[in-house]
Parts: C-alpha cells; sequence; structure tokens
C-alpha cells in the first residue's frame, strides 16, 4: 500500500531536499534494500537517510556505499546464529558480538559522521526511555544499540549509557529529519505478522515488540509526504532469513510503483497533495 498526502508544516528553510526514513522490522527490513535500488535505477538519490532497527542497517551500509544487491548478498545465505550468540539470560537471551565484527568489516568507516553521505540511526535510551538520533558516534555500535531488541538481546552500552531497539518508542525515524527536508519519504517494512507466537519467552517477546511498535509508528507515518507499506511480507517473521529474495522484491516492486504513480513528488523535492 502507498499513501500520500501533503505534510503541512514543512521546513521551506529546509537544508534537505529528499529524506527517507526506514522503520524496523527484522529480517523483513531487506525491503528497504529493494526499495532503495529501485530509486537509484530511476536517478533519484536521497540526501539523507535515517533509520530504526533493521533500518538502521540499510541506512548505514547505504551510507557507506554498499550497493542493495550488495545488502541482499549480505543476508542471502545466513541464519540467525550467523550474527549473535547465547549469552547469560540476565539482561538478554544473545549477544551481537558476531554481527558487530560483520557489520565493521563490512561498513568501512568507524564513526558515523565519517560517511560520505548524513545518516541519522533512532535508538531508545534504556534508562530515561527518551528516543535518541545518532548522527555522531561509534557506527557499528550504534547500529547494534538500534537493532537490540529487549529481552532477545542484551542491551548495547555506549559511553556507559543503556541502548535498546529504536522501536521501542518510535519504529518509524521521520521525527528526527522531517524539518529538515522538503519530502520526506517513509518505508514501513513492519507490517504485524499473520502467525501465532509460540508459548516460549523469545517468541512472546518478539510478538510483544511487534504489537508495540506497530501501534507506535503511526504519528510519523503521518510525518511523511508518502508512506509505502510493505503490506504483502507480513506472513514473513521477524527473523526469518528464508524468504529474503522474495521480501527483497516486495520493496522493488512497491518502490517501482511509487516512482510510476508521484514521480513529481521523487524528482521534484517538494511534497504535493494526494488522496491516499
Amino acid at each position: 500500500m502507498i499513501d500520500y498526502h501533503l505534510y503541512k508544516s514543512v521546513n521551506n528553510a529546509a537544508p534537505y531536499t529528499l529524506g527517507i526514513a526506514l522503520s524496523g522490522g527484522g529480517a523483513r527490513g531487506v525491503a528497504h534494500a529493494g526499495a532503495l535500488k529501485a530509486l537509484s535505477e530511476a536517478g533519484v538519490k536521497p540526501d539523507i537517510v535515517a533509520g530504526v532497527s533493521a533500518g538502521s542497517i540499510v541506512a548505514a551500509l547505504w551510507g557507506a556505499g554498499v550497493s542493495p544487491d550488495d545488502m541482499l548478498q549480505m543476508f542471502l545465505h545466513c541464519k540467525f546464529g550467523d550474527f549473535c550468540s547465547l549469552g547469560m539470560p540476565s539482561d538478554g537471551f544473545f549477544r551481537m558480538d558476531k554481527f558487530r565484527e560483520i557489520l565493521r568489516k563490512k561498513l568501512g568507516y568507524e564513526r558515523i559522521e565519517q560517511l560520505p553521505m548524513p545518516v541519522v540511526i533512532g535508538a531508545t535510551n534504556f534508562d530515561t526511555g527518551a528516543k535518541v538520533a545518532f548522527e555522531r558516534g561509534p557506527l557499528a555500535d550504534c547500529v547494534c544499540a538500534s537493532c537490540s531488541i529487549p529481552i532477545v538481546f542484551k542491551p548495547v552500552k555506549i559511553d556507559g549509557v543503556r541502548y535498546v531497539d529504536g522501536g521501542v518508542v518510535a519504529n518509524m525515524p521521520s521525527w528526527s529529519i522531517r524539518e529538515r527536508c522538503h519530502t520526506l519519504i517513509g518505508i514501513n517494512v513492519s507490517p504485524l505478522s499473520d502467525y501465532r507466537p509460540k508459548d516460549n519467552l523469545v517468541q512472546i517477546a518478539l510478538r510483544s515488540f511487534e504489537l508495540m511498535s506497530k501501534n507506535n509508528s503511526a504519528p510519523d507515518m503521518a510525518l511523511c509526504d508518502m508512506v509505502i507499506r510493505t503490506d504483502k511480507i507480513a506472513r514473513y517473521k521477524v527473523f526469518d532469513l528464508k524468504g529474503i529474495e522474495a521480501v527483497f522484491e516486495s520493496g522493488y516492486e512497491y518502490m517501482n510503483v511509487a516512482i510510476q504513480q508521484h514521480p513529481e513528488l521523487m524528482f521534484s523535492g517538494s511534497a504535493v497533495s494526494a488522496t491516499a
């Protein structure tokens, strides 16, 4: 589904023409890479990208110059255990040390501010409950913090502060860049899954998080000039890596439709009024 509307309070002095906000969504975040591929093929280049959780991974990789096809290959033949290891379950079942090292090698940049294009990574300050927008700081650590689903993963400490998944308070990071962009496109790859979780702590935690992030996305979707919602990937679970090719193609398909239906929104840099 593609929703269009005019965001009426856009800042006319905004420094960026086009911004992209990428939601969380676990393995379904690969749809973001598909969407960015469609933009790239159409010659549309965002000036700034913000991401939360899975969206932060794609935002960081995109900002580092990694192509969408390379992003797909990065996860294509992987399983959950390739990215994390079981830890002592005092503050989370899994550690993301493996994933942190994979990111460091793939990204090629140590800090967010070193990236060739502006990238914003959304996370949640676990101690205060405040939403946080990282624009400076250790890149791999900030991405891991943004992806740290409570209970499933251990909180990530940065400068002595504990951070967890940005989706806890705002699964769509539009708030972090809205007033700096003439046009803002949101991509929501977190439809509510249509499966029944098993009676175990991890699946219950994931389902609870999914319900919470679905509801807290609404205000930030309203901040966008256009929101692309990949609803048809709802059948894929948060950590289901088996279907990522189909997920990638879904993002590519939806974005191509958006480009065809509203090229003026993509290319002019000015929001237009339309009905959902």
